[in-house]
C-alpha cells in the first residue's frame, strides 16, 4: 500500500515551471528574432507566462542602460 501512495503522490506533484537557462535562451532567442515557433509553443504550453515576462522586462531594461552606458562613455572620450 506505500507503493502506491508514493506513485500517488508523485502524479500529483505540480509540474516543475521552466529552468533559468531555458527562460534566458528563449528571451535571448526572442528578442535576436530567432525564435522558432515549435520552441515558442513549448514556452507557453502548461506554463505560466511570469518568469518569461520578468525575465524579458529585466533583460529590456538591462539592454537599454547598457546602451546608455556606452553611449556615454564614447561621448565622454571625445
Amino acid at each position: 500500500m506505500t507503493e502506491s501512495s508514493g506513485s500517488e503522490k508523485k502524479d500529483q506533484q505540480k509540474p516543475k515551471g521552466p529552468g533559468v537557462l531555458k527562460v534566458m535562451q528563449s528571451i535571448l532567442a526572442g528578442a535576436f528574432g530567432v525564435q522558432s515557433d515549435k520552441r515558442r509553443q513549448e514556452d507557453f504550453s502548461g506554463h505560466s507566462p511570469w518568469p518569461y515576462i520578468i525575465a524579458g522586462v529585466l533583460f529590456t531594461v538591462s539592454f537599454v542602460v547598457g546602451l546608455i552606458v556606452i553611449v556615454n562613455l564614447v561621448l565622454a572620450s571625445h
